[in-house]
Order: C-alpha cells, then structure tokens, then sequence
C-alpha cells in the first residue's frame, strides 16, 4: 500500500521499531558533528558561558537537547563547561528511544520538549528528521508522491492542499523545465547528509524519476521548529543541520537514506535513516515569528571560528621546543578541520534563535 512521504517517514523513524525509537542508535549509522571530535562539545560549552551571561547568571541554566540520540552531546557538554557554571547547569535529553544505561542520573531523559526554559536549547541534525511530504510538478500542477513503504516505489497521488501549495509557493519556486545537475559533493561516506559516490547501493535508488521537478514540503518543520522555540521563555534556541535557501534549492530534491556508515536508497521500511536536507529560511522565518527577535543564520564554520575552534595549524617552532605537544595540537587542528570544512560538517547551518535576551549578545561574532 502506498501512502504520503511524511506517514511513512514518521512511522519508519518514529514507530514502535522504527530507526530512531529502537537499535543501537544514530552514531552506529552515520558521522556527525557531535561524534566527530569534542571540539564541537568545547565550542558549545563557550555558547552556554555566553547565554549564561546574556541571562544575568541564574540560579539554574537550562540545556535542552532535542533529538538527543543516545546523549553524547550532553555527556560531552557536561565534561565541557567549567566550573562554577557547570553546577549550575541542569541538562535534558528529548528522544523518544529509551533512556540508554549508561547515561548519569544528572541528565533527564524526557518524550517531549519540556515548558519554561530559561537557558539553551540545541536541536543538532533534528530537523533534517521530522517527516516532510514530497511532491512533484506535473502538467496539472503540484501533486503529493506516494511510496510504497516495503520497496520505496512511489506513485504520484492527489493534488497538495492549498496550505502546502502556500508553502511552495513563498519558499521552493516552480522548477524550470531543463534543471542544471547538482555537482557531486566530495565523498565524505560516514557523514549524513554527504553522497558517497563510490557505493554501490548509492546508484540502486528506486524513486520515480520525475526529471528534477521534485520539492520537499518543510511546512511541517517550519510548524515543529517554531513549536521548539515557544518553549523557551529565556534564552538561545540552536538548530544545526544540513540545508539550503530559497535561491538554492536541490534540483530534484535531497531525500536519502543511511545505514551503517553507507548511504543507501531511502526505503522507509524501518531499516535506514530516512533524511533531507531543511530549508533553513523558511525555519527562521518561523522561529522569528514566535520569538519576534532577530535571528543569526550562518554556515558552521563561521560559527565554531567565533567561537574559538578555528583549525589553524600550530606553529612548527613548537615542534623544537615540544613535540608531544605538537603531535597533541595538530590533532586539535584536525578535528577542528573536518568540523569547518565546507564540503562536509562545516557546510551545516547554525540557526540562532534568541527569545527574550538582547540579539547582539548571542549572535556570532
């Protein structure tokens, strides 16, 4: 039976087996910032000392994670910030998969976005999960694609409802009957969101070919990010993922699948990761609306460099006066490297969103 993108990606993923509710979690299947390198944590932690300071210091500072996987980031947060603030802190995991063992009791493991808070909320590589309908441009216009969950073929169905056709129209333009391929990204083949050319199940996609005149409804990630952003009363919301803007969006669509380090075709069947890429003005927009604050949007590497993960190599003096010190930096400045490359993690947008706090204390500088 073939039904809507969104029902079968939110059953694939989110269903009682489905990728992200049972197994042993996102970090066995692909590579992100947060598994990358505890830079990425460092950095987050000099974010937290600023939303701090931008809220007078309270008695407690939230830190939400939305989509928490199996708690890395947190784990790795908590290691981060110095004291005194660290004591201060009052971490929280949102997920949906049962609280891992392994995780200290200082951490909450909650279902839902919990009301009131007054700190930061991170959604890292969320909203490239919440389900979206796909649809394609026929000569009647814009109608919703079909799949069948079992083997990912799709049909065309019923024309989109006026909202969606609302939606396209302010944020994906009508495509153009002759699309211009999209270049092939550098194979970064643990790194979701990043093409790995030379697999083969890359090229065994089973999707129709409907000549690039394919969108990606992210109304629905628009309605879930401003959800997000209405539960903090005080403070930062982050989100963190792979995406594009209006002038630039995927030829064809960006719809995959992942499993175990490989990009594979994305069958909704429960066995894969099933992503596309967000369309990150649209969310802002959103945000902006209920936050009524400006808000920062700019790629990764602009963001980690502003907050002091730069990637420079050390000075090769330092190798005559220290060399385990060298060897220990250069490491440093590797990791820092795959986190701001601009064909890989460091093409990921960082959405700022500040609710109830001065903009210019929390933007990137």
């Amino acid at each position: 039976m073939s039904i809507r993108w969104r029902d079968a990606m939110e059953r694939a993923l989110y269903g009682p087996d489905g990728f992200f509710v049972s197994g042993a979690g996102p970090a066995h299947h692909f590579r992100t910032s947060v598994h990358a390198s505890p830079a990425f944590a460092a950095a987050l932690s000099r974010l937290v000392a600023q939303v701090d300071a931008a809220l007078d210091h309270p008695p407690v500072l939230d830190v939400v994670d939305v989509g928490a996987g199996r708690g890395e980031l947190l784990v790795a947060l908590l290691r981060a910030v110095e004291a005194p603030l660290a004591d201060r802190v009052r971490p929280t995991a949102v997920e949906l998969a049962p609280r891992p063992g392994h995780l200290p009791d200082r951490i909450s493991w909650v279902h839902e976005i919990p009301d009131r808070i007054t700190g930061l909320l991170i959604a890292t590589e969320w909203l490239d999960n919440v389900p979206l309908d796909i649809a394609a441009h026929t000569d009647n216009g814009w109608h919703y694609l079909l799949v069948d969950a079992t083997t990912g073929e799709e049909t065309v169905g019923a024309p989109i409802t006026p909202a969606d056709s609302d939606w396209l129209t302010t944020w994906w333009p009508t495509p153009t009957p002759t699309p211009t391929p999209t270049p092939t990204p550098t194979p970064h083949s643990l790194i979701k969101g990043f093409a790995s050319p030379g697999d083969p199940e890359s090229d065994a996609n089973p999707l129709i070919n409907t000549a690039g005149r394919r969108a990606e409804i992210g109304r629905g990630r628009d309605e879930a990010w401003a959800d997000a952003v209405g539960h903090v009363d005080r403070g930062l919301a982050l989100a963190v993922d792979y995406g594009h803007l209006r002038d630039g969006r995927p030829v064809g669509g960006s719809l995959a699948g992942y499993r175990g380090g490989r990009q594979v075709p994305p069958v909704p069947d429960g066995s894969c990761d099933v992503t596309a890429h967000v369309a990150m003005d649209s969310v802002a927009s959103a945000g902006e609306r209920v936050a009524r604050c400006a808000y920062s949007l700019v790629p990764q590497r602009e963001a980690l460099r502003a907050l002091g993960a730069d990637g420079g190599r050390p000075p090769l003096s330092l190798a005559g006066r220290d060399p385990a010190g060298y060897v220990r930096a250069l490491a440093a400045a590797s990791a820092v490297g795959e986190l701001t490359d601009p064909v890989g993690l460091g093409g990921h947008w960082w959405l700022r969103q500040p609710v109830g706090v001065a903009p210019g204390s929390l933007m990137a500088r």
